[in-house]
């Protein structure tokens, strides 16, 4: 094993992994809201806005996040005639997706809530969309913390995905160095050993807050 060329090649690789932990951040922070609101509506009284919620996420829980980020970077800039910038492209696609299995995690989270929790809240005169902000959500959220954790986890590794437009993060940039220097098992390794270490980091963490 060439170590000379690990040393070399790490804070370059480093940095993509920045980047990396940006993208994840971005998209999981954009996805949550988005999860937040489809996983709301799709328990709400209102039919149009459960059954739109419902075709969000089934379809895009049913379809790669490679396929999303060659319709968002390559189909979508000809149907509005402008060229979308790689990064814009990253994150879009990968917060739509993750906005898609958030809204599955608060769904389950918000029924999983006692029933008499609710009608508490309709007893006390809170109107349902009071009831679910100041009663259910404060508690759904304790339960849904392990489930976000592990899809902030998935983000990070699907992330590697984005490499296929060209954005650099950790996995472009590896590609790049193997496509200079032709060590393949050298750079392979150290991109994997950065990602352990980032996922375990989050996992410790994502512990670290539920015992809080």
């Amino acid at each position: 094993m060439d170590f000379e060329l690990i040393e070399q090649s790490l804070p370059y690789l480093i940095q993509g992994a920045l980047i990396t932990i940006e993208i994840t951040l971005m998209a999981v922070g954009i996805g949550f809201f988005i999860g937040l609101f489809a996983g709301i509506a799709r328990i709400c009284r209102i039919k149009a806005l459960r059954i739109i919620a419902t075709i969000y996420a089934d379809c895009i829980r049913g379809t790669p996040l490679l396929v999303q980020i060659f319709l968002i970077y390559f189909a979508l800039p000809m149907l509005i005639h402008t060229q979308i910038n790689p990064f814009v492209a990253a994150v879009t696609a990968c917060a739509i997706n993750s906005g898609a299995y958030v809204s599955e995690i608060f769904r389950a989270g918000i029924q999983a809530i006692d029933q008499g929790q609710f009608e508490a809240g309709r007893s006390l005169g809170l109107s349902w969309w009071q009831t679910m902000y100041y009663i259910i959500l404060p508690q759904a959220f304790h339960n849904i913390l392990p489930p976000l954790g592990n899809e902030f986890i998935t983000m990070l590794k699907d992330s590697s995905l984005v490499s296929v437009i060209g954005f650099e993060e950790l996995t472009r940039r590896g590609q790049l160095i193997i496509a200079q220097t032709y060590a393949s098992f050298e750079i392979w390794m150290t991109v994997a050993a950065l990602y352990l270490i980032m996922t375990l980091a989050i996992a410790k963490f994502v512990s670290f807050m539920e015992h809080k």
